[in-house]
């Protein structure tokens, strides 16, 4: 049994009750004195002697009350500690001031592949690969800034926390290490946290409906997935979804604009680099993506601008899933699903030698084509509506709603910038427009240039598209019904229907 003995602090009082229960030839286990409080541990006593001891204790001068307990303090707190470490997924160890291992937690001790029982009383300078650290930790009282360090060839990201005992003498430190796919998972989460699955992908026509089931069956395959699509298509939103399904759903995602950053950037950024590889990087050297995705997804938007030099390191990665940081000679090796996109024919720069042959076939194992807002019409309107609606709550506006001229004038209109376009197009329009119902003059498109107008040089399909919808706009104004339009172009009337359809011309 235990037992909390509560009394009026006297001196003497503790020996006095220790004495008492060493008179009756009870087995004390263990005792803590915190007053007004002494806590016994006695295994032979039991309810019946426990009446009778408590009985004598009250005859003791200070004793207030004498209640049995399920647990001593102390017992309760290491008990909890213990659960404590246990639970943390980081390597966790306490070390005196000599820099000797006082306690680890488990994931500690899988860090440095050892048992816990061995890793305590050891020097924590010889299972972390940094020289003159406890040199270093002794000059900054046991508070240095955070750095790289490896253990078992493993990089870690160091973190220190000094221990003071009562009169703040530096007694010790915690040491605490962050796995870079650790650290990603919490920089994944952060970054992606409204990222969902292909249910945030709008838009019901047939055409996106098809892109989604193929895209759902392509997630579930572990391999190399090329985007293609406009600008403004979504290609990123897709990336999302197809990670979201997939069996890595629960590791870090991650995405790096490749035409975004010069070379030299987008090199650092994707694959780490070591100490002292350039200056102006932090002094322990850095994990890219690559490193901090370990186990997740990477996304690489705009593939086509990547550097020669840098499609031939990434040719690499796809290899054998191998990579060196920039500065760096260890070799680092990641599982670490590549999602690419692009607005570009990489088959045409593969041709003309601006893109590697070799590695498009490696970025090219399945592939998803985003079609552009103007060839499916029928998403034109609902997609508008969402953006409206959270626009007026993103600017704190009533609620609006789209005129019927508005509503044609934005499926007359060919969106260049697809849904980009269009979400810029009505978040504009909200912010700018007092009244509560939208006009097509409030939309402003007239100021939107296609690039046939531009003079920009179009795709044979796209100047077939745009000529073929021209072309319907104007004579359905003659011949105002799909049958009377088709006799009029010598064609089928399931042929024009569709593509009044296709067009948005109704």
């Amino acid at each position: 049994m235990r037992i909390d003995v509560f009394f009026s602090d006297r001196v003497g009082i503790a020996q006095e009750v220790l004495a008492e229960l060493a008179r009756r030839s009870f087995n004390v286990t263990a005792v803590e004195v915190d007053p007004p409080h002494i806590f016994i541990e006695a295994p032979e006593l039991d309810e019946r002697s426990f009446n009778a001891l408590r009985e004598h204790l009250f005859l003791l001068r200070g004793v207030l009350s004498v209640e049995p307990v399920g647990m001593l303090p102390g017992a309760q707190r290491r008990l909890y500690l213990d659960a404590l470490l246990a639970s943390q997924p980081d390597p966790v160890f306490a070390i005196d001031e000599a820099g000797r291992v006082v306690i680890a937690n488990g994931a500690a001790s899988a860090a440095c592949r050892l048992a816990e029982g061995s890793l305590i009383g050891t020097s924590i300078q010889g299972l972390i690969g940094k020289p003159d650290l406890l040199r270093d930790l002794a000059a900054a009282d046991y508070h240095l800034p955070a750095c790289e360090v490896v253990i078992s060839g493993e990089p870690f990201l160091l973190e220190t926390m000094p221990l003071h005992e009562t009169g703040g003498r530096v007694a010790g430190a915690v040491l605490t290490l962050h796995a870079p796919s650790r650290m990603g998972e919490r920089m994944s989460a952060l970054q992606n946290y409204d990222a969902g699955g292909f249910d945030a992908i709008l838009g019901t026509s047939p055409e996106i409906e098809q892109l989604k089931q193929r895209a759902a069956r392509m997630a579930m395959v572990d391999a190399p997935l090329l985007i293609t699509g406009e600008t403004g298509t979504g290609k990123e939103l897709l990336a999302h979804a197809c990670h979201a399904s997939s069996s890595r759903r629960s590791q870090p995602f991650f995405a790096l604009n490749c035409a975004a950053l010069p070379e030299n950037l987008a090199e650092s950024e994707l694959f780490g680099y070591s100490a002292g590889a350039f200056t102006g990087g932090l002094r322990g050297g850095k994990p890219g993506l690559l490193e901090l995705a370990d186990g997740g997804t990477v996304f690489l938007d705009e593939i086509g601008e990547m550097s020669p030099y840098l499609q031939a390191k990434l040719l690499r990665f796809l290899n054998d899933g191998s990579f060196r940081r920039v500065g760096g000679e260890r070799e680092v090796r990641m599982n670490v699903r590549i999602i690419s996109a692009t607005h570009r024919s990489l088959e045409a720069m593969a041709s003309s030698g601006h893109f590697r042959e070799d590695l498009l076939f490696r970025l090219n194992v399945l592939n998803l084509q985003v079609p552009p807002l103007r060839e499916r019409p029928g998403d034109i309107l609902p997609l508008a509506h969402a953006f409206l609606a959270r626009a007026c709550a993103q600017a704190a506006r009533p609620p609006m709603r789209l005129s019927q001229s508005a509503c044609a004038a934005m499926l007359d209109n060919p969106w260049a910038g697809n849904v980009r376009q269009l979400q810029n197009v009505i978040f504009r329009t909200v912010t700018m427009t007092e009244r509560s119902i939208i006009q097509a003059e409030d939309l402003e498109l007239a100021q939107v240039t296609t690039p046939a107008q531009s003079g920009e040089v179009l795709t044979l399909e796209q100047a077939v598209a745009d000529f073929e919808k021209e072309l319907l706009q104007r004579l359905y104004k003659e011949f105002p019904s799909s049958r009377r339009l088709a006799k009029r172009l010598g064609t089928s009337h399931s042929a024009i229907a569709n593509r009044l359809r296709r067009y948005g011309i109704d």
